[in-house]
């Protein structure tokens, strides 16, 4: 049987994910970085949900606002962009901002390199959806880990 984790959605979140889980329950709330996390750990795990388009202009017409806001979150170990679209969609121009595709191919190695920030390019929204869903299980279950190790040797 898996941990039950609770989810926690920000509350600015427009459109958030329906977890599919039954061992997942959610709660919305104002977070001060990214746009889900785990309640309790805030500190620890973001994740930072992106459309294409919304990534291809967070990374164009907004990107000192988009960098300074991964900057904020270097200090969470465990941190993710999720973008609901593919690399080919950014390369093949499939998106309404006018910022050629090479800008936007730079601002993803930008964040991969200089902020150590990984992206990961889901395809489309389901599986966006089911790859936070599983990022966020399995950092719960490290940290369940880490903190019941840390109790045996207390």
């Amino acid at each position: 049987m898996q941990t039950p984790i609770t989810i926690v959605v920000d509350s600015r979140e427009q459109l958030p994910y329906a977890f599919s889980s039954p061992d997942v329950t959610t709660i919305r709330r104002a977070l001060a970085e990214g746009d889900y996390s785990i309640d309790g750990y805030e500190q620890i795990v973001a994740v930072e949900r992106k459309s294409l388009e919304d990534y291809a202009g967070s990374l164009s017409c907004d990107r000192e606002r988009f960098l300074r806001e991964m900057e904020r979150m270097q200090n969470i170990p465990h941190r993710l962009v999720v973008v609901e679209g593919n690399l080919s969609d950014i390369i093949g121009w499939r998106y309404r901002s006018g910022a050629h595709p090479h800008s936007i191919l730079g601002g993803t190695i930008s964040l991969l390199v200089d902020l150590n920030t990984p992206v990961v390019f889901c395809g489309d929204r389901q599986m966006a959806c089911r790859v936070t869903e599983e990022y966020l299980k399995r950092v719960h279950r490290k940290i369940i880990h880490a903190n019941s190790s840390q109790n045996l040797n207390n």
